[in-house]
Parts: C-alpha cells; sequence; structure tokens
C-alpha cells in the first residue's frame, strides 16, 4: 500500500495512543451502522467503510461458508493515517457486514497491507487439524524509523485466528520477514503450491517483487527477483498477486502475476498491471517482459484476489479499491472515503495467439438485481443522437448491457452518455481513428478537489463487427465490460445530481442497436 506524507510528530502521537499488545483482539460482534447509506455519493452495491478512511483490500479469504474482507483503514479520520485492517464478512460477495477493527497498531509499526490464508495443515502449529487457524501475513510499517531517517521501515509479520477470523493474536516471532534494507518492502501476498507442497509468498520490494518459499508460514527462504527488467518502472511496484490460471478450453495452466503500481497506470496516477508466465514454486518466467493492464481506468488500485475459494467453485475472485493515490485523500465525500470494485471473477482466454486476461461481474450481482424495473430496447438505427427510454430504471443505481453494429464503413465515433438535467456528463465512446475506448469524465461535475482528475482516459482496442456493453453505475461510479471482459475500464466522478438519462450515439456513419437492457440493482445496505 501506498503511503501519503503528513506531519511526523501528530503521526507518532497518534501511533502511540493507538498502539496495543500482541495478544488477540478480542471483538467478535458486528458494529452498530446506520441503515441505510444515504450520503451525497455513498455507493450502494459497493463495498464502502461505514465511516472514516479506506484503501487497499487485504487478507481476502473465504472459509467455511464466508468471504472474508480485511482493508486498510484508519478510523479516526477521512484522509490516511496509521493504518488498521478494517474487517467485514459476506456468504454472498454482495452484502457485507462490518465488523470490528481486526487488526491494530503496536510497537512495532501500523499493519499495512497483506494476505491471508486458510492454514488446512496446520503447518504453523497455531491450530489442529479440527480447527485449522486462518492465519494474515501483512507489512509493519515502522513511524519511529520513518522519523529517524532509517531505511529498514517496512517488515513482513504474521496473525493468527482460530474463530473464524472474530480475533486475532499476533505471532510473538514477528517479523518473519526482516526488512532486506529496502525501504518500501511490503504487501505480502501468500498462496499453498500443491506442486511443491510449500507455501509461496510474493511481495513488493519497490520496483520489482521478490518470491519466497515456506513450510510453515514463519521461516521463509527468498528463492528469487522478477521485475527489474519488465514492465512499467514509472513509480513503486506494490501489491502484487501470484496464482495459476486454465486457459478456457484448453488443458494448458498460465501463472498470473498481478502487481499494482503507483504512479505509472496507463491513464495517470495508480494502476494494475499483470504478466503471464510459467513457475516452478521458486521462479517466475514471464512470457514477455511488457505490461499489460487489468483495468484500464483511474480508479482502480491495490486489486488481489481471494485465496481459498472451494475448488468446486473454481473461480478466480479478483477486488480492486476504487479510486486513486492522484486525489483519493481529497475527493468529496465527508462521513467516508473509497469503495471496493465489484468482485471480479478473472478468466484467461487465448485470442489471435495471445493471452488475454479478462475480467467479468461475479455472478452474484444476479442476486441484487431488480428484475420489475427491467426496461428492454429493440433494435433501432443511429445517426447522430438518441435519448433510450429507461422506463422505471434510476440510471444511478442500474446493470446496462447494450449490443452495438457497425458496418463495414465504421462511424468517426460512437459510445454512450450519461447525464443528468444540469447537462453533466460522463462519455464512455470508441474512436475509429485512434483505435482506442475513451473514458471522458470532463464535465462529469465536481472537479475542483484536485487538477488532475478531469481528462479522458484511453484504452487500445481492436473492435469486431459488434460491440458488446456492460456497465454498472452507483452513484458516483461507472465500471465498464467490453465484450465479455476482454477491455474493462472503472472510474469514479461527483455529479452534482444524479445521472438520469441514457444516450446512445454515432458521428459519421450510423450504427445500429441491436438491443439495450437496463435494469435497477437493490441496495446492499
Amino acid at each position: 500500500m501506498n503511503h501519503k506524507n503528513f506531519n511526523i510528530l501528530a503521526m507518532l502521537l497518534l501511533f502511540f495512543a493507538v498502539a496495543c499488545s500482541s495478544g488477540p483482539t478480542k471483538t467478535t460482534e458486528p458494529i452498530e451502522e446506520a441503515k441505510p447509506f444515504t450520503e451525497k455519493y455513498r455507493p450502494q452495491f459497493h463495498f464502502s467503510p461505514d465511516s472514516a478512511w479506506m484503501n487497499d483490500p487485504n487478507g481476502m479469504v473465504y472459509y467455511d461458508g464466508e468471504y472474508h474482507l480485511f482493508y486498510q483503514y484508519y478510523p479516526d479520520s477521512t484522509v490516511w493515517g496509521p493504518m488498521h485492517w478494517g474487517h467485514a464478512i459476506s456468504t454472498d460477495l454482495m452484502h457485507w457486514q462490518h465488523m470490528p477493527i481486526a487488526l491494530y497498531p503496536d510497537s512495532l509499526g501500523f499493519i499495512f497491507s497483506g494476505s491471508a490464508v486458510v492454514d488446512w495443515n496446520n503447518t504453523t502449529g497455531f491450530g489442529s487439524a479440527e480447527n485449522p487457524p486462518l492465519v494474515a501475513i501483512f507489512t509493519y510499517h515502522d513511524p519511529k524509523i520513518v522519523e529517524a531517517g532509517g531505511v529498514d521501515v517496512e517488515s513482513q509479520a504474521i496473525a493468527y485466528s482460530l474463530d473464524k477470523g472474530r480475533s486475532w493474536t499476533k505471532y510473538d516471532g514477528n517479523p518473519v520477514i526482516p526488512n532486506d534494507g529496502n525501504q518500501d518492502f511490503r504487501d505480502p501476498n501468500v498462496i499453498w503450491n500443491e506442486e511443491i507442497q510449500q507455501w509461496n509468498l510474493v511481495l513488493s520490494a519497490h520496483d520489482h517483487v521478490q518470491i519466497y518459499t515456506s513450510d510453515d508460514l514463519k521461516n521463509w527462504k527468498h528463492e528469487s527477483d522478477f521485475g527489474i527488467d519488465a514492465g512499467t518502472h514509472d513509480g513503486v511496484w506494490e501489491c502484487p498477486d501470484l496464482f495459476p490460471l486454465k486457459v478456457e478450453g484448453t488443458n494448458e495452466t498460465k501463472w498470473v502475476l498481478i502487481v499494482n503500481i503507483n504512479p505509472g497506470g496507463p491513464n495517470g496516477g495508480s494502476g494494475t498491471q499483470y504478466f503471464l508466465g510459467d513457475f516452478d514454486g521458486h521462479q517466475f518466467i514471464a512470457d514477455s517482459k511488457d505490461t499489460s493492464w487489468v483495468d484500464w481506468g483511474r480508479d482502480n488500485y491495490a486489486g488481489v484476489t481471494w485465496s481459498d475459494v472451494p475448488k468446486e467453485d473454481g473461480r478466480r475472485i479478483f477486488l480492486g479499491w476504487m479510486s486513486n493515490w492522484a486525489y483519493a485523500n481529497v475527493v468529496p465525500t465527508e462521513e467516508w472515503r473509497s469503495a471496493m470494485t465489484l468482485p471480479r471473477t478473472l478468466s484467461l482466454v487465448k485470442k489471435n495467439d495471445q493471452y488475454v486476461l479478462k475480467s467479468t461481474p461475479v455472478k452474484e450481482t444476479e442476486l441484487i438485481t431488480d428484475n420489475s424495473t427491467k426496461a428492454d430496447i429493440e433494435t433501432v438505427e443511429i445517426s447522430g443522437e438518441m435519448t433510450l427510454n429507461l422506463g422505471e430504471v434510476t440510471l444511478n443505481q442500474s446493470h446496462l448491457t447494450l449490443e452495438l453494429q457497425v458496418g463495414e464503413t465504421l462511424p468517426e465515433s460512437f459510445g454512450i452518455l450519461l447525464e443528468n438535467e444540469l447537462g453533466e456528463n460522463v462519455k464512455f465512446s470508441y474512436s475509429t481513428a485512434d483505435k482506442q475506448f475513451q473514458f471522458d469524465r470532463n464535465q462529469s461535475g465536481d472537479m475542483s478537489f484536485s487538477d488532475k482528475f478531469s481528462g479522458i482516459s484511453v484504452a487500445p482496442y481492436k473492435i469486431g463487427s459488434t460491440v458488446k456493453l456492460e456497465i454498472f453505475v452507483d452513484a458516483a461510479s461507472a465500471e465498464v465490460f467490453v465484450d465479455g471482459g476482454d477491455l474493462v475500464m472503472t472510474e469514479i466522478f461527483f455529479n452534482s445530481q444524479p445521472f438520469s438519462k441514457l444516450k446512445v450515439f454515432a458521428n459519421g456513419q450510423s450504427i445500429t442497436l441491436i438491443s439495450a437492457k437496463a435494469v435497477n440493482i437493490n441496495s446492499i445496505w
């Protein structure tokens, strides 16, 4: 996770005020919350904290029917501060129960990002065969060393839970991976590797990642590095994730290495790159050293995947922080800051001899779909601009699907516009000349909080004769999935009034709207 500068003295005072022992956090009941959340810009079907500051998703693990989401959390302000692990639990990936803070800062430092796993074989000895422990591995960030000007600021540590994640005990042998002399040394992500019958860990070391092995999650061996000569290096590498994924329709398996970077994203600020390759448990060898992007929008960062999703489910489920460090601390929300993306299923396909990592919304979104509000638009040719009749659908809390067909002579541009009565809008379009999709939020509403917020995000893409769009709109965000997740763009905005008009347009040649559907999404709160 990326930390922001603020007054070191105030930080230290806060740190010592909240520091606690390494013993268990004895809080097990969900916290009280106001329902529904009604503040301006508050998302209704994306996870957000009940109050205060949130960033990176952490420790995502599935156990005994529950998805656990931990996250970087500062309970005393709506700007970044001394990091804790917030906690929420869901049985369906949609409805979340806010839980008490899981991990507090202590004498070793703040609790930065990391992961969690079920230690099924009790390799740690923390639990038993009948009650395997949940083990969290996270980064300690020591503000005292920061103040002293030291380099060995960050180290890796573990904690365990024997009550399904309700309380946590920090290991008395922490840190389990001391600092290696690198100031940026964080965000450990762990998996059990069946092939070598060991744990693998990948963590960020400034401009590359390091790979480790362990038999017991306590003692780690550094195996190899990756990335010094690969990918983009316009910022610090953070929040990695390494996992196998089967290529759809084949028996081939590739390993996926996700690495977040800030700055250096494809459209400025934060971004999430990935590499595909082979991994033998000791060394990752990429097929290509070029960067590919999980999401081309400006507001999907620090994304990683859930561990221990049952084999009979078989999905690799991804979640990102829906913001960007370029302006995250100053966006115009008052009671809370930030939300997560929708959970997404990652899949790997081969198209034209190229592997593509696809992202699609998890099937559980159907659980919150209100089909009684569905609007179906029949086939129609569009030249210029057309406003679609959405019937009873509320656009700012909706799921939209459109299929567009272009002729042999392509239009100069075509796309959709979300607009309100004040004329504020966001536009998602395709430029034929530039061969790219564009997300334009220059007229989206309030942009006064940052000179880095306005602009047009672009994503190179070669379209076919038809283009399928799936869009989730939630208060102050839009997630756009093109052609079944071949390309994804996630963007936030702060319109003065909710968007109420959906327009489809084509400039130059006409296009055919083959079909369009809109449906309300119910609030998860």
